[in-house]
């Protein structure tokens, strides 16, 4: 059986742009779409309300806002097959359980009740950090018209699975895959040997393309179809992704997981995106 797609539902404006991307998602690749609603009304209404027969009203917004952003993703692919769940759980709780059996987890930028000024709501920025599966952060151009997706690559211990879930993007899409990473001269090597400058600096570009081809090499293989360009940057990776997200329709970077440590799991990079990418950010969990 397949794994779902999993969308965190709460009826605001940016999880109405996560229902649509994940419904095209779940269309491209030919999965189930679930969408959930969390909230804790069960614990909360049913402590104060005298059982007089009547739904809590709590529930009735719930399955009314599922009812709404289900019939909203058939119309976007009427042979997806669309589910939706009512989780009596706090909003990050239930996602990250959902996390270990979702194929990937999507989320909008902001929920209800989100405070203006946030770049991104807690939940997106909680899930993200933590959860068992990859997760994508709607925001910026949702539309997916631009065909390219953006991969930043770092060391290949660390960006592997995010390789693999960018080719597949690619190839499900049939586009264009920019395969990035960023590399930075030790500045006390220039102040050393002045007179050199250049030397160390290509010796350094070189080095990340010979990591940049080596982290690529076996998806490139099992991939043939995928176009891919390479691209070798000097300065800091949050800066070249950035600049190359407006025009792409996904920016995807793996982060880190280590089983002991229980808070945000991600670094600088995937902060930077989250926070201000021009597309929808991919944050693909990797074995630490």
């Amino acid at each position: 059986m397949d794994l779902p797609l999993v969308v965190g539902v709460d009826g605001s404006d940016a999880s109405l742009l996560a229902v649509d991307w994940a419904a095209d998602e779940a269309a491209r690749c030919g999965l189930p779409l679930l969408l959930v609603y969390a909230s804790l009304w069960e614990r909360y209404e049913g402590a104060v309300q005298p059982d007089t027969g009547e739904r809590p009203s709590e529930q009735v917004m719930a399955e009314t806002i599922l009812d709404t952003a289900a019939e909203r993703a058939r119309r976007r692919d009427p042979e997806t097959k669309v589910c939706t769940q009512v989780v009596p759980e706090e909003a990050v709780d239930a996602l990250l359980h959902e996390s270990h059996r979702a194929f990937l987890l999507v989320t909008g930028s902001h929920g209800r009740g989100g405070l203006s000024g946030l770049l991104l709501g807690s939940v997106s920025l909680a899930v993200a950090g933590r959860a068992h599966c990859p997760v994508i952060v709607v925001r910026g151009g949702a539309a997916g018209d631009r065909e390219r997706i953006l991969l930043g690559v770092g060391d290949h211990a660390e960006s592997g699975e995010a390789v693999r879930f960018a080719f597949r993007e690619a190839e499900a899409r049939g586009c264009m895959l920019d395969a990035v990473r960023a590399w930075r001269r030790p500045a006390h090597k220039a102040a050393d040997h002045p007179l050199f400058a250049g030397q160390p600096a290509h010796q350094h570009e070189r080095q990340a393309s010979e990591l940049l081809d080596a982290a690529l090499r076996e998806a490139v293989a099992e991939h043939p179809s995928v176009r891919v360009r390479r691209t070798t940057v000097e300065g800091p990776a949050g800066e070249a992704l950035l600049t190359r997200s407006g025009a792409a329709d996904l920016v995807i970077v793996g982060a880190r997981r280590r089983h002991e440590h229980h808070g945000l799991q991600f670094g600088r990079v995937a902060h930077a995106l989250l926070h201000h990418a021009d597309c929808p950010v991919a944050v693909v969990p990797e074995e630490g």
